[in-house]
């Protein structure tokens, strides 16, 4: 848009978020105002935001690890307390490992990771097609691969026993909770992306399973969890045949369960 009332511009959208609810109403009225580019998306994408619209279906992009990932109407948009699961897996890889971001959702696990070792061989794979046709956006140009399937079925045979670094944000909010869920995910995020079944680790179980298989020596699967859900996921990837330790950031609110393939000769100090 033309800058010359961008005050008055955004004092006014920030004055309609604030009445329909938006919390960060003057960040958010920034944002909308950036990123239109005339007075009728404008008021487009306002109306989208009061109407319950997540900001980053509406912009385009979510800011994920420093860097502005791409995010499409229909797609689960990362949470900050995710980008804790990333520090993990950066602190354990190393450049040139073979990193596969599994449930990847917008791939911008994958994506994220990739950018802090400079280079790996990246695998991304979702069973939802609207996001792996989102993921190719964030992997492609960083070199990695997108694959459609059910967890590892996605995944190129090739890639057995090679994984150094397997991420997994998979869903783990047991169902009946679902209804419990802010507006904005519950009806604008899919399902498949937020149900975790009964006890919400159905999922999580079936990602255990099959991580040995997939993991080289000492590769680590990283499964985001919660923290009332942290202990049962540890036992999980213990019968997963997996070594597994529980990591925690307070101040994010984020929890992450990592297991390593038996054998490893990883230090494990939290």
């Amino acid at each position: 848009m033309t800058r010359g009332s961008d005050v008055a511009t955004t004092a006014n959208v920030a004055t309609t978020l604030r009445a329909a609810g938006c919390v960060f109403a003057d960040d958010e009225a920034q944002l909308l105002v950036d990123a239109a580019r005339h007075v009728d998306e404008l008021n487009r994408m306002v109306s989208q935001r009061v109407s319950g619209l997540p900001l980053e279906h509406i912009v385009g992009w979510v800011e994920f690890c420093g860097k502005r990932m791409a995010v499409e109407p229909g797609v689960f948009v990362p949470r900050r307390r995710t980008e804790f699961l990333v520090s993990q897996a950066a602190m354990i890889a190393r450049p040139g490992a073979v990193v596969v971001d599994l449930c990847c959702g917008s791939g911008s696990l994958g994506a994220a990771l990739s950018d802090c070792l400079g280079r790996c061989e990246l695998h991304a794979a979702d069973i939802d097609p609207a996001a792996v046709r989102c993921a190719r956006r964030n992997v492609e140009p960083r070199g990695g691969n997108v694959h459609q399937g059910d967890l590892y079925t996605a995944l190129p045979l090739e890639l057995m026993g090679r994984v150094d670094v397997l991420l997994a944000n998979a869903p783990y909010v047991p169902t009946r909770s679902i209804g419990m869920m802010p507006p904005e995910a519950r009806l604008h995020e899919p399902l498949v992306a937020l149900d975790g079944g009964a006890d919400g680790l159905a999922v999580q179980r079936r990602v255990a399973q099959g991580a040995a298989q997939w993991l080289a020596p000492g590769g680590v699967l990283l499964v985001e969890t919660s923290l009332q859900q942290a202990g049962q996921t540890v036992r999980i990837l213990t019968k997963g045949g997996l070594l597994a330790a529980v990591a925690a950031d307070e101040e994010l609110g984020a929890t992450v369960v990592l297991g390593w393939n038996r054998g490893t000769r990883q230090t494990i100090s939290f």
